[in-house]
């Protein structure tokens, strides 16, 4: 998996500023700054020369430049040949596609909704899976994407500013190491967690997961809760790192290829469909329509 601040390095050095690639990418210039700054730090070396005149790649930075291009093109390619086949000119819904927030689910309905909505083409569009992209993203549904597949709640739609369409309930899993202990099991039980480390987002977050937590804060106190703040590609590499056991839904299978996603056995889920706007446009509203009837 590629670390997502590659794709901003790469807007930052062919756009040739901060400010130019934060347009481009439509979110702010300090959040490009932070994404560069993380990232020269997480490697180890410059990246950029800041000088009065702009911004200049280090020797590093351009052999770092070379290398992000092709791991970055590789990832693109089936998305590109995807666009390229579904382009048209009206009625596109372009969908918002990310690991955490994947489009699989609309593609695999794809067929259904064109016999619905005959007219309408979906265009997917790849953004890069960071607290600054997700909360510009969905607070602007409707600009230059029109909708994302996740998990939600109230809670959550009232924070980012956008609407929800459940489409269903969907389990709350456990993500765990392909060499973890637990891993060669099909299910797991509550008790499988005691004596383990178990990330799930910090309470406010979800009240479904505040209603898991306080389950077995109350219940289980042999479980160690371990809060997080966001779910991006780190997160993942985290729990497959330090063998900690990871808050998942089956939906991310794909997203670690060393992860295993293992239902439990227990009744907690989390709602799950189309994020979109509050005022969404005429097309988006028929897409809704077909969406409900489907699915």
């Amino acid at each position: 998996m590629y670390n997502p601040q590659l794709e901003t390095f790469i807007q930052v050095v062919e756009a040739g500023s901060f400010n130019k690639a934060a347009e481009k990418m439509f979110i702010s210039p300090p959040a490009v700054i932070k994404q560069m700054n993380l990232l020269e730090r997480s490697i180890g070396i410059a990246l950029f020369v800041r000088t009065h005149r702009g911004l200049v790649l280090t020797e590093g930075g351009k052999s770092f430049y070379q290398d992000a291009k092709y791991i970055m093109q590789y990832c693109k390619d089936s998305v590109i040949r995807a666009q390229n086949a579904m382009k048209v000119e009206d009625d596109v819904i372009k969908i918002g596609t990310s690991p955490m927030t994947p489009a699989q689910t609309l593609i695999g309905a794809w067929h259904k909704l064109q016999q619905v909505c005959p007219n309408t083409k979906f265009q997917l569009v790849p953004f890069v899976n960071t607290p600054e992209n997700a909360r510009e993203i969905l607070k602007n549904l409707g600009q230059n994407i029109d909708v994302v597949a996740g998990i939600f709640d109230d809670t959550m739609l009232h924070v980012r500013k956008c609407a929800g369409l459940e489409i269903s309930r969907v389990p709350i899993c456990c993500a765990v190491s392909i060499n973890h202990k637990l891993a060669y099991k099909n299910k797991l039980s509550v008790q499988d967690l005691y004596g383990e480390n178990f990330m799930l987002m910090h309470r406010g977050w979800s009240n479904y997961v505040d209603m898991l937590r306080d389950e077995l804060w109350k219940n289980h106190p042999q479980i160690n809760l371990v809060d997080i703040h966001f779910y991006d590609v780190d997160i993942f590499n985290r729990c497959e790192n330090s063998n900690d056991i990871l808050m998942a839904i089956e939906n991310w299978q794909q997203v670690h290829p060393l992860l295993k996603i293992i239902p439990v056995q227990w009744n907690y889920t989390i709602p799950f469909g189309i994020l979109h706007s509050p005022n969404p446009t005429k097309k988006v509203k028929r897409f809704l329509e077909a969406v409900k009837q489907i699915m």
